[in-house]
């Protein structure tokens, strides 16, 4: 039986230290000449190996991975994932200043929303732990996809991740790694339609990779074009907020991204505005003095322990003393959906650009209604009807904007 000489082999590895074997070909694109598979370079430049009928997957991402094999109609493959995130529901509750609780339920992974038996299916790994190979084995994959960069797997050079990787390939499971835009000193977009590519070829379905890829890019190009001749003066001060209970409870107010991160990229080179947080830094803990001295133009709220819509800020007793913000007074604080787990942004990233844009330049952006938007790119990302979109909308929290459109709804 292949799964139990696969779970022999990792006994032994397992008992003996090993930390990994070289993979045939690795580097030169050359491996086994058998009928039956087809040759994948994945971000590290290795050749690897993989069966053209593949019946069984486990992907170790946080839903980049999934997503992209829902668009490409090979999400029934997956029998196993390395990240809790694709298998719970989140609520979250926040009082108000006026003795009112705001209630948000059953917020979501849309890939999970579309998969529900994703719910039900092995975890192989946690956020930040070791892989259980042993699980890994007993599941006999085809191949495993692992994404480098993302919560469960942070960084190339992290001594976990490159073990992770070597006592895999020493297992004899096919192992394609793809590298997510924090995986590089520079991030940029390019680095995620790499990684849909990737995917498509471990598929076989190139061309729709290159389809779904295209689209994606074409949603930020249109952003890019209507603000790359705003002059630097004009442009406003944006900082990317999240409203951490963590951080409140370590005596901060929130958690900010700085000038190297794909966030900060999202602001500056493509929305054309000004990162207000300008230092280095990933969600690093600041305080409301902090807050207010920077006093942004905009503030769009993210994921952070929790999911934030602009009402928290506006009106939770614990922000009150930041209600002097300039974009407080001016209500110009926005929300992004609802995407715990984010570390390397998803095929949802387009989203986190628009609400950027249509904060920062509401005037640039005046024909295109969020809400409805919106639908249209879970239909075309997703291939779903009106009705599941808008439970995507949903699901991800993002009705807010339908109250500036009651009609959209």
């Amino acid at each position: 039986m292949a799964g139990a000489a696969l779970l022999l082999a990792v006994l032994l590895v397992i008992s003996t230290g090993c930390t990994g074997a070289e993979q045939s070909g690795e580097g030169t694109g050359q491996g086994p000449d058998d009928a039956g598979y087809r040759t994948v370079v994945d971000s590290r430049g290795v050749a690897v190996q993989v069966p053209e009928k593949i019946e069984r997957v486990v992907t170790v991402s946080d839903g980049m991975i999934e997503g992209t094999m829902t668009y490409l109609g090979t999400q029934d493959t997956i029998v196993g994932v390395g990240s809790s995130c694709l298998q719970r529901n989140f609520d979250y509750e926040f009082p108000t200043i006026h003795g009112e609780s705001y209630w948000y339920r059953d917020g979501m992974n849309p890939v999970t929303y579309l998969n529900r038996r994703i719910m039900e299916l092995p975890r192989i790994a946690e956020s930040g732990a070791a892989i259980n190979y042993e699980s890994l084995v007993s599941l006999d994959p085809d191949v495993v996809i692992l994404r480098v960069g993302s919560c469960t797997a942070r960084h190339i050079d992290d001594e976990s991740v490159t073990k992770t990787i070597s006592t895999i390939e020493s297992l004899g499971i096919p192992l394609v790694v793809v590298y997510g835009p924090p995986a590089f000193k520079d991030p940029d977009l390019t680095k995620i339609s790499d990684e849909i590519m990737i995917i498509g070829q471990v598929f076989g379905k190139e061309a729709n990779a290159s389809k779904l890829a295209g689209y994606l890019e074409e949603q930020v190009s249109l952003i890019d074009e209507r603000t790359r001749d705003i002059p630097l003066d004009e442009q406003p001060r944006v900082l990317i907020l999240g409203l951490s209970p963590t951080a409140r409870n370590a005596g901060g107010a929130g958690q900010v991204f700085g000038l190297d991160t794909i966030e900060s990229y999202f602001i500056e080179e493509i929305a054309h505005a000004q990162n207000a947080f300008a230092e280095p830094g990933y969600f690093k803990t600041v305080s409301a003095e902090q807050i207010l001295s920077i006093d942004p133009d905009v503030i769009v709220l993210c994921t952070a322990n929790g999911y934030h819509p602009p009402e928290e800020l506006y009106s939770a007793p614990y922000y009150q003393n930041l209600q002097e913000l300039k974009a407080v007074k001016n209500r110009k604080v926005v929300a992004w959906p609802w995407t715990p787990c984010n570390c390397a942004k998803r095929l949802e990233y387009p989203i986190d650009v628009m609400v950027i844009a249509k904060a920062a330049y509401p005037e640039r952006f005046a024909d295109i209604e969020l809400s409805e938007w919106l639908l249209n790119f879970y239909k075309n990302v997703y291939a779903v009807d009106d009705e599941t979109a808008k439970a995507l909308r949903s699901a991800q929290w993002m009705d807010w904007c339908v109250e500036t459109c009651p009609s959209c709804g």
